[in-house]
């Protein structure tokens, strides 16, 4: 197996804010790529996932059951928030 790396490079990132709004966009297909992506890295910042569209309530449930350090926020703002004040607590802190 091989060992996973981390592929944020640049120290000046302090959190990951996902953030997807749309009608017609399936955020299932979109939390099964988030959660695919995320087991083959080894993320040392917090991510934080905003969803809203079709099937929205499908991917909160892929990404709360996927065992992963994945805030998902309710909100814009709230997305925000959560990306600013972990961040300035430090990883994994965020994660309480």
């Amino acid at each position: 197996k091989t060992k996973k790396k981390s592929y944020i490079l640049d120290e000046n990132v302090k959190a990951i804010l996902v953030n997807v709004f749309g009608g017609i966009v399936n955020c299932a297909t979109i939390a099964n790529g988030i959660v695919n992506a995320s087991k083959t890295i080894q993320l040392n910042i917090p991510l934080i996932v905003r969803l809203e569209g079709t099937n929205v309530n499908e991917a909160k449930q892929i990404l709360a059951n996927s065992n992963l350090h994945i805030q998902l926020a309710s909100s814009l703002d709230d997305a925000a928030e959560k990306a600013k004040y972990p961040a300035l607590r430090g990883y994994p802190g965020g994660f309480k």
